[in-house]
């Protein structure tokens, strides 16, 4: 059975960080790209970043460029959000996905899913 668990978030301050992972489970890990999406109450999924398969190309959002870092060890079957300098803005349910990682990160290119993990900016 194809599966994604997300792990890591929680609450934190105003310019803290965390990191988030994502585990993968039962299918070929090595020749998917891994997103990582977020949404808040109220809004629209967004995607956030993306790496491809091999690891060689990434994508971010305007809005986390520069604050986040998105990795990936195929070794593991892990993939890694690294959000640093967080902002209130970037309280969300956090979600990694398993599909294609394109210039514009779509939820329509990704068909397995996480069941998402909180990310909470407060002080």
């Amino acid at each position: 059975q194809l599966q994604l668990v997300e792990s890591g978030g929680g609450l934190v301050q105003p310019g803290g960080s965390l990191r988030l992972s994502c585990a993968a489970s039962g299918f070929t890990w090595d020749y998917r790209a891994i997103a990582w999406f977020r949404q808040a109450p109220g809004k629209e999924r967004e995607g956030v970043s993306c790496i491809s398969s091999s690891g060689t190309w990434t994508n971010y959002a305007d809005s986390v460029k520069g604050r986040f870092t998105i990795s990936r060890d195929n070794a593991k079957n892990t993939a890694y959000l690294q959000m640093n300098s967080l902002k209130p803005e970037d309280t969300a349910i956090y979600y990694c996905a398993s599909g294609s990682c394109r210039s514009g990160i779509q939820a329509m290119h990704y068909d397995y899913w996480g069941q998402g993990t909180q990310v909470t900016v407060s002080s």
